[in-house]
């Protein structure tokens, strides 16, 4: 189905459906026809690709990347939308629509199942409220997919990519680095959804890591001194991890300096390979 982005059509599958944007889900659908296809061109849509697409909509994405890409699966949580898929995306053989969370699909096995032979990327225009437990947990899943490009709240993009060491970042920026290169692709201005949130957006594609930026210790120990860091970013790095590791100030100063790191740094100053300097450090002291 054409037009998808047409504040009309859009507006007539309401009526036809008896559909309702929920504010519960962040449902906001594009209707500025630029946009879409951008993001299936940034995102690996294309001829040797799968895309798993989370989130529909109207299926105004959904119908670009199967445009380019040789299969798509949808995975789309309102049953409400459903119906409206069902005419929307019909005519295009190599989309599949699963009805389901996302955090609670087996991804890995669907990948195996959907994707047999074929590169796979990721796209999505995320509802704001969960933007980071899905990247978290797409990140952290460590799936076999080349790239993740999602729609975000332009703040969240910003500090998604921003570099380590700047006052921008944050334990979510340490994260998203470790595991993947984060690109801000473009700006998506309030007025090209319906219904127009109260904030602009921003497109960002993280490319997938083949392996850690360096040698580290324990992964679990390493994000728990990145989490316990960024809690009191404001205080010096001895105060906060020093307390959620159970060790004294002195021990995590001198771990500090081991690494060639001040005592008087704040979390925002470090690099990514300087958190991990740190923590191995710091496991070195905890486990002797």
């Amino acid at each position: 189905m054409d037009n998808l982005s047409n504040i009309g059509t859009v507006k007539e599958l309401c009526r036809k459906y008896g559909f309702v944007f929920s504010k519960k889900l962040g449902q906001n659908f594009l209707i500025n026809p630029s946009v879409c296809p951008r993001i299936a061109e940034y995102g690996n849509a294309k001829p040797g690709f799968g895309v798993i697409e989370i989130g529909a909509g109207f299926g105004v994405l959904t119908v670009e990347l199967a445009k380019r890409a040789d299969r798509v699966v949808v995975i789309e949580i309102d049953d409400k939308l459903l119906p409206v898929l069902s005419e929307t995306l019909k005519g295009y053989d190599n989309i599949k629509v699963i009805h389901a969370d996302v955090l609670d699909v087996d991804l890995p096995s669907l990948i195996q199942e959907e994707f047999s032979g074929l590169e796979v990327a990721v796209c999505a225009n995320l509802p704001y409220y969960i933007t980071s437990p899905i990247l978290m947990h797409l990140l952290e899943s460590r799936l076999p997919v080349r790239s993740i490009t999602v729609m975000v709240q332009k703040e969240a993009a910003q500090r998604l990519c921003a570099q380590m060491g700047t006052r921008q970042c944050g334990s979510v920026t340490a994260a998203v680095r470790y595991y993947s290169e984060p690109s801000l692709l473009f700006h998506v201005s309030r007025g090209s959804f319906l219904p127009a949130p109260n904030v602009d957006s921003s497109v960002i594609r993280l490319d997938i890591r083949d392996r850690a930026p360096a040698k580290v210790q324990d992964e679990r120990f390493l994000f728990q001194v990145v989490r316990a860091a960024f809690s009191q970013r404001r205080k010096t790095l001895p105060n906060p991890l020093s307390g959620a590791l159970g060790l004294k100030k002195e021990q995590v100063s001198a771990a500090m300096q081991s690494c060639g790191l001040m005592p008087s740094m704040r979390a925002e100053e470090l690099t990514l390979l300087q958190f991990i300097a740190l923590s191995n450090a710091l496991y070195e002291v905890r486990h002797g």
